[in-house]
């Protein structure tokens, strides 16, 4: 995770992101009062987005995924492939993320 813009001097957070294949996060949370969030702009590979309850959406260079604050989501490479996205902090009021669960082996190896 290489940061765009030296945090602290621009109210958004911008990181240059890879994952390696088979490498994604846990479950987390941007929480916010108001605005918040997360944009990913996918830049090379191939990798995989999923919202709590929703299907799991693959992704390649070049597609976006606008998350809106106060959503548990995950989001990492194909077990294939290296994935890169750009990921943007968006501001907002009383922001902070919360790191859930890893997302469970047996789920992952079934994509």
């Amino acid at each position: 995770m290489n940061p765009l813009i030296e945090p602290g001097t621009y109210p958004l957070g911008a990181f240059n992101v890879t994952f390696e294949p088979g490498c994604r996060n846990n479950w987390h949370i941007h929480h916010a009062k108001t605005g918040g969030g997360q944009l990913l702009i996918c830049t090379a590979g191939e990798g995989w987005y999923q919202e709590d309850g929703k299907p799991i959406r693959s992704l390649t260079a070049g597609d976006t995924v606008a998350i809106p604050a106060n959503v548990k989501h995950w989001h990492g490479a194909k077990k294939d492939s290296w994935f890169s996205h750009i990921s943007i902090e968006v501001p907002g009021e009383e922001t902070s993320n919360e790191w859930c669960e890893p997302v469970a082996d047996e789920e992952y190896n079934k994509l």
